[in-house]
């Protein structure tokens, strides 16, 4: 559309004093609404905590598809499952074949579901302390990684495989930085099921 717009204006068909469109940013940040901190460590594998307020919007960082939705929260301290403690959770496949997981939320919205096609910013949960965030800071755990396959519960991929920090810092200012390439590049090193790493 800019280059029909670009060739009118060098025909002289359109005023050179009319601004040509913008392109739609391709990635937000994962929280709006709120102030937020996060750290570029996360506890023993790749992931980000974005600490927050209760009730803040988790928005879909790209546009894609929802995969995965956990309205139930079964984590509990005598079985400490690793599957169960992101507690709600919700996890999109973007349109760049990335896999974006959030949990701990305190609510997903009734319409979430999986099949669900988002856009960019689109909202998908509420930040919260579900699962075994109970009695800490509310935050979004913030996972990126690769699809992996349906139906199988692969949690240790899902809860994240890639540091998103270097994402996160250009989704703040506005920066389109796909994470595409280093997720390809490391599920090509270490394989679609790696071992689990941390608990």
């Amino acid at each position: 559309m800019r280059k029909i717009f670009a060739a009118i204006a060098t025909l002289g068909l359109l005023s050179s004093t009319i601004p040509l469109a913008a392109a739609a940013p391709t990635y937000a940040f994962p929280v709006t609404g709120c102030k937020y901190t996060y750290a570029k460590a996360h506890h023993n594998y790749p992931a980000t905590d974005i600490l927050t307020k209760i009730g803040c919007s988790f928005v879909a960082p790209t546009s894609g598809v929802i995969d995965e939705v956990n309205r139930v929260d079964r984590f509990t301290w005598k079985t400490n499952k690793g599957a169960d403690r992101g507690g709600l959770s919700v996890s999109m496949i973007g349109d760049d074949g990335v896999r974006y997981y959030g949990s701990h939320l305190s609510a997903i919205p009734a319409n979430v579901i999986p099949g669900l096609r988002v856009a960019t910013g689109d909202l998908i949960g509420k930040t919260g302390n579900s699962g075994d965030a109970k009695g800490t800071t509310p935050h979004l755990h913030f996972g990126i990684s690769w699809p992996t396959l349906s139906g199988k519960n692969i949690w240790w991929v899902r809860r994240g495989e890639l540091y998103p920090w270097p994402f996160l810092d250009a989704w703040k200012i506005g920066k389109d930085l796909s994470p595409a390439g280093s997720v390809g590049r490391l599920e090509k090193k270490i394989g679609e099921i790696p071992k689990q790493v941390g608990y």
